[in-house]
């Protein structure tokens, strides 16, 4: 059967390497910043030093994908036949890989794409059945795609000897596989740690959204909507991120799909990144304990607030490395739980929390953004349709992150990216440098 999607995919190459070689060939030389010692030590904070053509955060606008804001793309992508309201994940991986919106026979074409390419092997359930079922389900999830390596095209067309301008095209079989996979293999996790080990099989005639809240056990058709959404925004977010970048660094060594989304998703489990999710659902409900429960006032929630910062603690979900408002991410979870819940009380509270915390934050002189981001939402709505695991979270932000940084990952093989290897220096040599 011939691939549309890969044939479309493979007449864009050639266009986009000439782009790239006549901008390099006319301001190649020409400088794009400067960078300072508080930068080098600081985690190369806000150092322009990647390209990431799937996305742009701004400081002030927030994440576009392809240069379409989320209201935009909840508008102009295609939406699950009968109803749906939200842009389904399909659509916004079409339009990173190929930078443009796709139809809805684009969306359908590649959501029976990844239908064929499901199947998840034998052995790799019976690695992640090897772990403890107390282990973390990151890690579980981890383990898993690792295991899944042995699948990789790009490793047995490596070893055949393929040309380097052909790189692309294993890299973008083991890319699909891997996403077509990752439902299957996150809802595995999820009914092994939190129920019983009882499986459910895959209803193939869902979209890859709804077929995933399927197999977690989840029928609620408001669910499948909220996954739709879910999986939509968290699927990228520029390339500077500890997940994007480490799914970049390691394949720019020429490791396969497996190994570097694996790489990502080690740093996506980190509690600086993906796992702050989890944290935020933790620190509420710690909150509503320690407060007796029920709906607590503004004021209690401020109280609660100033005792975390006196405490030497973060008050999670809010801050971000570059965003300086509301994360657009969050409003549409926010106008998501107006639509669906608005008198839940745990929406309350994330209500409440974003009334307050913003101006304690500010209040203290350190917090250059006080806004929530899109982990001070995605919790409360995952509760409200009883997903209450919250260790599962992380899973579920590394199923999304999968379409971004795989639609990256195909290009930086099609376009010739170089191996990543900034230089490194020692503080004796900047003390030595700087020393007047």
């Amino acid at each position: 059967m011939v691939d549309k999607i890969k044939a479309h995919f493979q007449g864009k190459i050639a266009g986009q390497i000439k782009e790239i070689k006549d901008f390099l060939a006319v301001h190649g030389d020409e400088k794009v910043g400067e960078i300072n010692v508080s930068q080098v030590y600081g985690g190369m904070r806000g150092m322009l030093a990647l390209i990431c053509e799937t996305s742009k955060l701004d400081p002030d606008e927030g994440i576009r994908f392809r240069g379409y804001s989320i209201p935009e793309l909840q508008e102009k992508l295609p939406k699950y036949p009968n109803g749906g309201k939200e842009p389904l994940p399909e659509g916004i991986f079409y339009l990173m890989l190929m930078n443009e919106i796709p139809t809805d026979d684009d969306v359908r074409r590649l959501s029976n794409n990844w239908v064929r390419r499901s199947t998840v092997p034998p052995h790799v359930f019976k690695a992640i059945d090897a772990l403890p079922m107390s282990a973390h389900p990151m890690t579980q999830f981890t383990v898993g795609i690792m295991a899944l390596q042995t699948e990789s095209e790009f490793t047995k067309a490596y070893k055949k000897g393929i040309s380097k301008k052909d790189y692309w095209d294993p890299t973008y079989e083991d890319a699909m596989n891997l996403i077509a996979r990752l439902p299957r293999l996150a809802a595995y996790i999820y009914r092994r740690r939190f129920h019983n080990g009882e499986h459910i099989e895959p209803d193939h005639n869902l979209d890859w959204s709804g077929n995933f809240a399927h197999m977690l056990g989840f029928e609620n058709k408001e669910f499948m909507e909220l996954m739709r959404l879910y999986m939509s925004i968290h699927s990228d977010h520029e390339g500077g991120n500890v997940s994007a970048h480490a799914v970049h660094l390691v394949g720019s060594s020429l490791s396969d799909a497996y190994l570097s989304f694996s790489a990502g998703m080690n740093g996506l489990a980190g509690p600086l990144h993906g796992l702050a999710n989890q944290e935020v659902i933790r620190w509420i409900q710690a909150m509503r304990q320690e407060l007796g429960g029920g709906l607590p006032s503004k004021e209690e929630i401020a109280n609660y607030c100033r005792k975390t910062l006196a405490e030497g603690k973060v008050i999670p979900g809010f801050g971000h490395a570059v965003l300086r408002k509301t994360d657009p991410r969050y409003t549409a979870q926010r106008e998501f739980a107006l639509e669906h819940m608005p008198h839940d009380d745990l929406f309350l509270i994330v209500s409440r929390v974003y009334e307050v915390v913003p101006d304690i934050l500010e209040a203290t002189g350190k917090v250059k953004n006080p806004w929530p981001n899109v982990d001070a939402h995605s919790g409360q709505l995952l509760m409200h349709y009883n997903l209450t695991e919250y260790e599962f979270y992380t899973v579920l932000f590394g199923v999304a992150r999968s379409l971004g940084t795989m639609a990256n990952l195909i290009w930086d093989r099609a376009i010739g990216s170089a191996l990543e290897r900034p230089g490194s220096t020692t503080t004796d040599l900047m003390k030595e440098k700087f020393a007047k």
